[in-house]
Parts: C-alpha cells; sequence; structure tokens
C-alpha cells in the first residue's frame, strides 16, 4: 500500500488560515451552525481576516436557522449543509459580483455539527462543505465531507472541528491536483484518532476528473476511515444514513470479476433473510462488501482494477461496502455502530470452512469463542 503523504510539521492550521487570510485571491462567508464555530475563530485569530472573509455567521437557534435556511427535519444533516451553502453563496455572488467578482474567488464554508452534550449520551458528528471559484467569475465547484468526533470533551471536539475546517478550505484552494495529499490534509495536526472523515464527495468543474469513488476508496487507504459506501449509481453515500436502524445482509467477496453464482448466492440468502421473524416488515439493506485486503492481493491498489469491479457491482444493482475489515466480527461491530436490527452474512462454504480457522484469532484473548461471541 502507498504510504500517506507526511504531514508537514510547519504548516500549520495556523499558518494554513493566514496563508488564506493573506492571500487577496479567495474572499468569502463562513457560515456556522452548532459545535462549528472553530473555524471562523481560527481565522480571526491569526489575523488578517479581512484579506479572506466578507461575514461570518453562527444561527445557533433553531428558530433563526429556520429562518434563514428553511425548515429541515434534522439540523445535522447533509440537507441542511446544502441549504446553508446555497444561501450564503446566493448572497455572496449577488453583493459583490459587480464589485469584486472579476478579480476574486469567491467561496463559501460552512458545518453543521452536534458536539458531546452535557450528559454524553448524542450522536458527536458533523456536515462541512466549501463552495468555491477556482478562478474568478468561474461556476463554483464543491467538497462535501461527513466527520465523526472521537474526543471524549466537547473543546476538544470543537478544536478538532476547527482544524479540520480549516484544512478542508485550505485543500480546496491548494491540493486540488493531488489527491492523496488533499485527503490526507482533511486531518493534519489533527488524527484520526480523534476525527473520522468518512464520506467524501467533490463536484463542479475543479473535479471534472476525478472519481469521488476513488476518494472514497482513499479514505479507507489512508486511515482516515475504515469503510466507505457507494450506490449503484455511483453516488458517494454516508453510511449512516444507509445503515440506521435497518437489518444489513452482506456478501463478502474479491468480485474479480462478479460472476453469477455472488448474485445467485446473495438473492437467494436475500430470500431467507426476508423470512426471518425479526426482519419481516421492517428497512433492510442488502451489500456487497470488498476488503482492502482484496484489493491490495497483488501487492499494490490498482485503480482501474478497483473501479472495474464497482461499476460491474454496479452494474448488478448492488450498493458496495469498502472496508479494511478482514475479521468479521470486526464487520459486525461496525454495522452495530448504526443499528440494533438482525444482521446476516453471505457466505461460500470454503469461507464458512475458514472461518472456524483459530489462527486468525490469535489476538483475541478468548481467541475463537470472543470472536463468535461478537459477530452473533
Amino acid at each position: 500500500m502507498s504510504p500517506a503523504p507526511a504531514v508537514d510539521p510547519l504548516l500549520t492550521v495556523n499558518r494554513k488560515a493566514l496563508t488564506i487570510n493573506l492571500d487577496g485571491h479567495y474572499y468569502g462567508t463562513i457560515a456556522e451552525i452548532g459545535a462549528g464555530q472553530g473555524v471562523a475563530r481560527i481565522f480571526f485569530q491569526v489575523g488578517g481576516a479581512s484579506g479572506a472573509i466578507a461575514k461570518t455567521i453562527s444561527a445557533y437557534d433553531m428558530t433563526f436557522s429556520d429562518a434563514i435556511y428553511g425548515k429541515a427535519p434534522r439540523y445535522v444533516s447533509r440537507a441542511r449543509l446544502a441549504a446553508m451553502l446555497d444561501h450564503e453563496y446566493g448572497l455572496l455572488d449577488q453583493r459583490l459580483r459587480e464589485k469584486r467578482g472579476d478579480a476574486t474567488c469567491f467561496f463559501v464554508f460552512a458545518d453543521t455539527v452536534s458536539a458531546r452534550n452535557f450528559q454524553g449520551t448524542n450522536e458527536c458528528h458533523g456536515w462541512m462543505g466549501v463552495r468555491f471559484q477556482d478562478q474568478p467569475g468561474a461556476v463554483p465547484s464543491e467538497i462535501l465531507i461527513h466527520v465523526r468526533m472521537w474526543d471524549r470533551e466537547n473543546l476538544q471536539q470543537q478544536e478538532g472541528i476547527g482544524a479540520v475546517g480549516v484544512n478542508l478550505i485550505y485543500a480546496a484552494f491548494h491540493y486540488r491536483d493531488d489527491l492523496p495529499r488533499f485527503v490526507c490534509s482533511l486531518i493534519d495536526h489533527v488524527g484520526s484518532e480523534r476525527v473520522e472523515v468518512d464520506m467524501l464527495c467533490v463536484s463542479g468543474p475543479a473535479f471534472q476528473q476525478v472519481d469521488n469513488r476513488l476518494l472514497s476508496l482513499q479514505l479507507v487507504q489512508y486511515g482516515l476511515t475504515n469503510a466507505v459506501m457507494f450506490g449503484p449509481d455511483g453516488a458517494v453515500l454516508q453510511p449512516s444514513e444507509v445503515l440506521y436502524k435497518r437489518s444489513v445482509l452482506v456478501e463478502r467477496g474479491s468480485f474479480r470479476p462478479v460472476t453469477h453464482v455472488n448474485v445467485d448466492m446473495l438473492n437467494c440468502a436475500t430470500a431467507q433473510f426476508l423470512q426471518e421473524p425479526a426482519v419481516q416488515g421492517r428497512e433492510h439493506v442488502v451489500l456487497m462488501e470488498i476488503t482492502m485486503h482484496n484489493l491490495l492481493a497483488a501487492g499494490e491498489l490498482d485503480p482501474a482494477d478497483f473501479l472495474s469491479r464497482a461499476d460491474m457491482l454496479a452494474h448488478a444493482g448492488f450498493t458496495t461496502l469498502i472496508s479494511n475489515y478482514s475479521e468479521f466480527h470486526r464487520l459486525v461491530s461496525y454495522f452495530r455502530r448504526y443499528t440494533k436490527e438482525m444482521i446476516g452474512v453471505t457466505l461460500g462454504i470454503n469461507t464458512l470452512l475458514e472461518l472456524f480457522n483459530e489462527k486468525y484469532y490469535t489476538n483475541l484473548e478468548g481467541g475463537i469463542l470472543e470472536s463468535m461471541g461478537r459477530t452473533a
């Protein structure tokens, strides 16, 4: 596997913000809801913010947020983020195009974040995005990410989110032509132990040659997350939105290529799965999963090989999961993040026999019995 690009110790989060402030080329708005106010704070703290920031806004109260961006069933959601970007970019362009549009690249950064509450009972996650012009007057491009925060304290989560937001804006301006650096830089000076990026999606003229599935793959490859997902149409999906409170049936394999046997196995398993009393009448999702171990079987990751497998799975109408969970119990634990419903795994006879090989469980204190207990 190709190593992740090294973090430049001198290019700190503060240095990134100051570089943008002093550049004079980019000018825009920062809009934040919930715990995300740390992004604007960094730009103001480092100095020179008047060179890059036209406006900041934090619609913290739900009534104010609805009045500005419209009502939303969930405030920390992709739909709310899209409404924020649409509204703020429209205002920016309307008010400043005549005055600055010929010489300035406009941008809007937005986030909607739920950090750890006082009781410690909520899901700590957020949606972040930046809409920007890559040259003055251009049609804007866009980057969207979903993050999860693992810090135990609210203040630490706010600091982490602030850093990721600055990293995202800087990557949009400086790393578009270096995708590995672009992906890895999102958690510069924060680290995957504090923040997980489990969805990344780009669009617009600045990314015409970019396949979002390859970006998703790099999130797993470089350790920003353990699993990513995309639908039959190739669209990148946020796992919790697909798996939340649903029964899950998954077939693991290399799918090189996808065979009639693979499809028949999953179709038969699905028919049986849906007969289970715990599944009947409930929403479910069926997945084909490829592990990074399978993708790296030849030694190096081959993007063309990966895309050909993904295309065949999409053509067959399947939602695809890419993970680095070699062990079955770790895959099931991942699903348990999002659902308490029934989980099924489709196995061929060879895989079933291999499942009882104790060499795979030497890292568990309870060995194979512990693994089976975690999987159940």
